[in-house]
């Protein structure tokens, strides 16, 4: 037999293992006894025995530590014990001839979740490693059932996230299809959205604006309702096979403000239902959500401003677009260009490409123009995946 194990009487039914560490030998004998009828023990005879021990089949459960013991104490053995990711949640009972109140205190402080003094009362200690056995096991279901919660969590926020995202698609794409466009011009866009700000990342004007990812996302998301004010057009000018008049391209013009006001009531919905559920201002669900909406609302309402400031709604002109719109600006035209519309045919690339090149500062952020430019293999890659023969 292993000078480190004893195993329990035959018959005794036992799972929990008990390790026992102190440098007496006859110490190991007396502990070993008593916990014998109660558990399986293993014994160690050092600090660095326990060490290894306590690595290895079967485990303990919990752990009687003497202080005493030459080359490694027991305070040495616990802190060792308690910055190892394996063993640090194994409970600890100092058993020990040291029975000043310090000694008590700093063992406690270290981490041990009990403190016996020699000579050792037995109904004490057994009551106590009981005790420390049955709080470990609470500590573990305990900890469980919060595993099992947060993965809940996970999945339903997972589950809410993906619904979001295909109702948004669905609303997005019933505003484009009153518009005679299909579903994959929202597809392309959002896409070109994404390899612009990945490009972006790294450039000084946008580091900061684009360097989180969260708000990277919430802008790509956004993005498909850029043209969500259309159902307020009436089908007359917004079917309109030939060129607008100049009164019905005022009333075209209209869909910017439209979205951005469907979007900004949704917005004050949500903030005034948060106040009467008493949420505090930075809930974090609800910060998300209601950044998400104004990334939309933005987007809506000032993907038609220009960077020189002749645009609309608002004649808004330089940074004084938001970023978002900035961006669903370009990638809007580029994708209408070299699309077949109602009203027009595809053009080609390099006539896109010179329409794209003469909007620079004037029409598009210059900056912004340059990364299409640098990206239009990507940017063609995405016009071939989401072409408008296929389905997605």
């Amino acid at each position: 037999m292993s000078n480190t194990d004893t195993p329990a009487p035959q018959g005794a039914g036992n799972e929990v293992t008990v390790l026992i560490v102190d440098d007496a030998k006859e110490n190991l004998t007396v502990l070993g006894q008593l916990l014998r009828p109660h558990y399986h023990v293993r014994v160690a005879n050092s600090g660095a025995r326990a060490l290894q021990v306590v690595k290895t089949v079967p485990r303990p459960q919990i752990i009687l530590l003497d202080v005493m013991m030459p080359e490694m104490d027991g305070y040495q053995v616990l802190q060792a014990l308690r910055s190892d990711p394996v063993t640090r949640d194994i409970p600890v009972i100092f058993v020990t001839a040291m029975d000043a109140d310090e000694d008590e205190e700093h063992g406690l402080t270290l981490g041990a979740v009990d403190y016996v003094t020699k000579p050792i009362k037995p109904a004490l200690l057994l009551a106590r490693v009981k005790t420390q056995l049955e709080l470990k096991s609470a500590r573990d279901i305990l900890a469980n059932q919060n595993a099992l919660l947060d993965a809940e969590v996970q999945r339903r926020t997972w589950e809410n996230e993906l619904i979001k995202d295909f109702s948004l698609n669905a609303m997005a794409t019933l505003a484009e299809k009153r518009d005679n466009e299909t579903g994959n011009h929202l597809y392309r866009t959002q896409a070109y959205i994404e390899i612009l700000m990945e490009h972006l990342g790294g450039h000084p004007r946008f580091a900061e604006q684009l360097a989180d990812r969260h708000t990277r996302q919430r802008i790509a998301k956004a993005a498909p309702l850029h043209d969500i004010g259309k159902v307020g057009i009436p089908d007359a000018i917004l079917l309109k096979p030939g060129r607008l008049t100049p009164e019905e391209f005022e009333v075209m013009k209209q869909h910017a403000a439209i979205g951005a006001q469907a979007i900004g009531d949704a917005i004050a919905g949500v903030q005034k239902a948060r106040a009467e559920h008493g949420e505090a201002p930075d809930q974090q669900g609800t910060t998300h959500a209601l950044d998400f909406l104004e990334a939309a609302r933005q987007i809506a309402g000032s993907h038609h401003e220009k960077w020189d400031g002749t645009g609309y709604p608002q004649g808004l002109s330089g940074e004084a677009i938001p970023l978002s719109a900035r961006l669903m600006a370009i990638a809007d035209v580029f994708d209408a260009l070299l699309s077949k519309r109602h009203y027009k045919p595809a053009m080609a690339l390099d006539e896109t490409l010179e329409i794209i090149r003469r909007g620079r500062g004037t029409h598009f952020d210059p900056d912004i123009v340059d990364a299409l430019l640098a990206c239009i293999p990507q940017m063609m890659a995405v016009a071939q995946r989401f072409n408008d023969t296929v389905s997605h």
